[in-house]
């Protein structure tokens, strides 16, 4: 059902059963995939590709030209996956000519008042909770959670299972299945009940207690914690994605509490 009072550009897409609510406005060069609702006092800016059953809640703005000085009007876009749902007066901007493209992932949920910047890469299955914010050029894996009012500055990464603290200002790296929280920004556990729901054996979670615990607690800094790691954590995917993050977090990573 698409509503009379909707204003479509003939040169959007728009995909089968689809419900676009009265005055919101969609521009040219945009997709939007099937079964999708759109509500009311929508704006989708050219350069919009939404995926398959993606819920769009009223005020929200999508593709919007980036808040970057830098911006010249290079093609950009915005990409959404299939079953995300975008709660009351997101905003989400269009990428700049670092990435070409701000994404947001497959089953994310982005509570009222979210704001991602230009070039960011979400995972799919992430949550932001109310008036939380990313920067620009941030990459966060699958499953990271944000708690309300937490934010980020430009360039963090923020790795998969990751669950930050509501009100938490992110201005280093935080590893994979780590809860993060306090001013300033310190590691202060695992995400283990997180971890749990998401299928992880007991085991699969004490190896990764018995990484971060080499990292931040029996270890001065993060070069021998990183010589913990590979030392005492069994191979295997957790101690590679643990130790690959690291290795490349250029801005460095958050530190523990006691650091």
């Amino acid at each position: 059902m698409i509503s009379k009072m909707t204003e479509i550009h003939p040169d959007a897409t728009i995909g089968e059963n689809v419900t676009i609510e009265s005055f919101t406005t969609i521009y040219e060069d945009v997709v939007i995939g099937d079964g999708c609702h759109i509500g009311p006092n929508v704006t989708i800016y050219p350069g919009a590709r939404i995926g398959k059953n993606v819920q769009i809640y009223p005020g929200s703005v999508i593709s919007a030209v980036p808040q970057d000085l830098k911006f010249a009007g290079e093609y950009t876009t915005v990409e959404i996956g299939d079953n995300t749902v975008i709660r009351e007066c997101v905003t989400i901007h269009r990428g700049t000519a670092d990435k070409k493209k701000t994404v947001v992932g497959k089953n994310c949920l982005l509570m009222g008042y979210v704001h991602i910047a230009h070039d960011c890469i979400l995972g799919d299955h992430c949550i932001m909770a109310n008036y939380s914010g990313l920067s620009g050029h941030n990459i966060l894996g699958d499953y990271v959670i944000m708690e309300g009012r937490s934010g980020t500055q430009q360039f963090i990464e923020i790795g998969s299972h990751a669950f930050i603290a509501g009100f938490t200002g992110v201005r280093k790296n935080v590893p994979p299945y780590v809860r993060a929280a306090r001013e300033p920004i310190s590691y202060v556990g695992v995400n283990a009940i997180g971890l749990r729901r998401r299928g992880f054996s007991d085991e699969e979670v004490r190896i990764i207690e018995d990484a971060y615990r080499q990292l931040y607690v029996q270890n001065n800094t993060i070069s021998s914690g990183v010589e913990g790691i590979k030392n005492e954590i069994p191979d295997g995917p957790i101690k590679e994605n643990i130790l690959n993050f690291i290795a490349s977090s250029e801005r460095g990573i958050i530190r523990g509490p006691l650091n």
